[in-house]
């Protein structure tokens, strides 16, 4: 049964102040994960999880502690608040920690105008099967796929409330449907494999099964033949399914944490170029129909879209109270919060400014070189930006693939790296993180 967890949360806000809490905010998740996984046409698995999380933070003075838990009786509530504020008895004080003034909090959001919740009913265990069915068979029917390693479908929901003793208390729920396959060609040492997969918030967004299926084949029939690249100083293609990633190293370089620390290398480069002119970031935490979006952060305070980055130049850190503090800046409304640890700075929804060129015509520019699909491993010094990850793709002449390619290496530095960006036309609208294609001069391919 569904619990009501804005009285969850402020039960749970009496019981720290009955405990001795001078300040305190709580957190309570309640989800449901089904997932449905088929294999040669028959199911192979079935799994179906809920629960309700709570995590509770108490400030004494300027000391706090941070408990959770998976049990909702009043009982376990009050041991909760006796342990919270025992534990901040213990604590080191911090000078930045506090919850926000009545002032900073968000007030009169429109969750409803975020759209991040499918009204139609929980999808039928039988119906994800279906939909895992025929993704498969969609794969599995094309000529040169030896075998489906897997197909998978599966739903999700989340409902999260927070609420503070400074007068906060807000919360809203999230769905997501998802689809993947994962397609074989060939067999033994001459075995390849890729995927495909799909996620929306809304059903009715999902592409049909068949699609899916059939890119997985497709994409897995293109790395037949794999192997190693040259050596060399060459450019690199990064495709839009992991392009993201060099979006995301430069999102961890800004969060107020890194810079407090003073472990980030970009920790210098405030108001300086960081990307080419012609590149915006932009953080949006209100597109409709995002995963990523949220109404307030996980100290209560509103989000606003915020650009990042504006023709190349960086504009600011990415901040929540407390690293805000550390750095005499306000928060930048960024806080992220789960129920287990303390509120830490995280962006949410990205945008990178496209292109007008296609990945084929962005590999034709690059003229040789490596198109990354896939990467695994990661070395980056996040002091210094120095960057080295296994990859594989394809290897590129004279503009047009050549051959797959697998068991290589590319290394170079982050801050170089994003320099010389060339962004492509092809990214998603629906990801939370929007970034096309992006061309990459100047890295060290390391193959055969």
């Amino acid at each position: 049964m569904p619990q009501d967890l804005s009285h969850l949360t402020e039960a749970l806000l009496l019981a720290a102040k009955s405990a001795g809490a001078e300040d305190a905010d709580a957190v309570a998740v309640e989800g449901t994960a089904l997932s449905i996984d088929v294999r040669e046409g028959k199911l192979e698995q079935a799994e179906r999880s809920e629960g309700v999380d709570l995590g509770l933070r108490v400030l004494i003075g300027q000391k706090q502690a941070i408990v959770s838990a998976s049990d909702v009786k009043p009982d376990t509530l009050r041991q909760m608040a006796e342990r919270a504020v025992a534990m901040a008895a213990e604590a080191p004080d911090d000078p930045h920690i506090g919850l926000a003034d009545p002032d900073q909090l968000a007030r009169g959001w429109d969750v409803a105008a975020l759209e991040l919740q499918d009204p139609s009913d929980e999808p039928a265990p039988d119906q994800l099967e279906e939909d895992a069915r025929r993704a498969e068979a969609a794969a599995r029917d094309v000529t040169g796929i030896s075998q489906v390693q897997s197909a998978s479908a599966g739903y999700g929901r989340r409902q999260m409330h927070l609420a503070t003793s400074a007068g906060f208390s807000g919360g809203f729920a999230r769905t997501d449907r998802g689809l993947s396959v994962v397609a074989i060609t060939g067999t033994g040492t001459e075995m390849e494999r890729d995927y495909a997969g799909e996620s929306r918030i809304f059903q009715a967004d999902l592409p049909p099964p068949e699609e899916v299926g059939a890119l997985a084949a497709e994409r897995t029939l293109a790395r037949a033949g794999a192997r190693k690249p040259p050596t060399g100083a060459f450019p690199v293609l990064y495709d839009e399914r992991i392009s993201s990633g060099l979006m995301g190293h430069l999102v961890a370089a800004i969060s107020g944490s890194a810079i407090a620390r003073g472990s980030s290398w970009l920790l210098d480069a405030l108001g300086e170029e960081v990307l080419p002119p012609a590149l915006s970031l932009v953080e949006d935490p209100h597109r409709a129909r995002v995963s990523g979006s949220r109404p307030f952060d996980g100290e209560g305070l509103p989000t606003r879209r915020r650009v990042i980055v504006e023709n190349g130049v960086l504009q600011g850190w990415t901040l929540d109270l407390a690293t805000g503090r550390k750095l005499g800046m306000p928060s930048t409304g960024s806080a992220a919060r789960g129920t287990s640890g303390p509120p830490s700075p995280a962006m949410t929804n990205l945008t990178l400014t496209p292109g007008t060129q296609s990945a084929a015509e962005l590999a034709r520019e690059m003229g040789t070189g490596l198109w990354v699909t896939s990467m695994i491993g990661a070395s980056i010094n996040p002091t210094t930006g120095d960057y080295s990850r296994g990859a594989s793709g394809y290897w590129v002449e004279n503009g047009e693939i050549a051959y797959a390619v697998n068991e290589c290496t590319i290394a170079g530095n982050l801050r170089d790296m994003l320099r010389t960006l060339v962004p492509g036309n092809d990214a998603r609208g629906h990801l939370s993180r929007v970034v096309p294609s992006l061309l990459v001069e100047g890295l060290t391919v390391a193959g055969a």
